[in-house]
């Protein structure tokens, strides 16, 4: 896992630790000292710890007049043992919408698997961004699983094209006016 890096192809539009409206404004990543891990595994330090022993991200993205951000996870999301989703809330979620983000885009091919407890804080979530989605992207087919039995896709849009979006290949404001139209089209059949 220490080899898997954040996305760094969009460092020429977005560096979240210089940007003075993010929850990582001024942070510091070492390029060579390994400081978080997922249980034994140690993982590349340019991922940015929230509060979860688990699960890292990235936030790879944040446009504030449009009102989206496209962040990037990687390990284990475990509400059931260390409520990872009241420290992605609190921590990162409310942060991004005291500054206007309304929609996010999670990017999950990293995520390994969903561990459920309370959906509390995903309808906390859900009914304070009224206008705005939360879409789930590349998620492994079992972790998208794991959500559903959880219900969770309750709140997190899964599934379809979102399953195999190539984002990689596209610039911020173009994944966003992809994920954009499909949430539209879900919202507004």
């Amino acid at each position: 896992m220490h080899h898997i890096e954040p996305h760094y192809n969009w460092r020429d539009y977005y560096i979240a630790a210089e940007d003075e409206q993010s929850p990582f404004y001024g942070r510091v990543n070492s390029e060579f000292e390994f400081e978080y891990a997922v249980y034994n595994h140690l993982i590349h330090p340019q991922w940015d710890a929230f509060g979860s022993n688990t699960l890292y991200m990235k936030l790879l993205y944040a446009d504030y007049e449009s009102g989206f951000s496209i962040i990037e996870l990687i390990g284990e999301w475990n509400d059931c043992l260390h409520n990872d989703i009241m420290f992605f809330k609190r921590n990162i979620v409310e942060h991004l919408e005291e500054q206007g983000i309304n929609k996010f885009i999670l990017i999950g091919e990293n995520v390994l698997n969903f561990h459920r407890a309370e959906d509390d804080y995903y309808q906390e979530w859900f009914e304070e961004i009224e206008d705005g989605w939360i879409a789930g992207i590349n998620f492994r087919d079992h972790v998208i699983k794991e959500f559903s039995s959880a219900n969770i896709d309750y709140y997190i849009s899964f599934g379809g094209p979102l399953d195999d979006l190539p984002w990689r290949v596209l610039s911020p404001g173009q994944l966003f006016k992809k994920v954009n139209q499909m949430m539209v089209h879900r919202l507004n059949p």
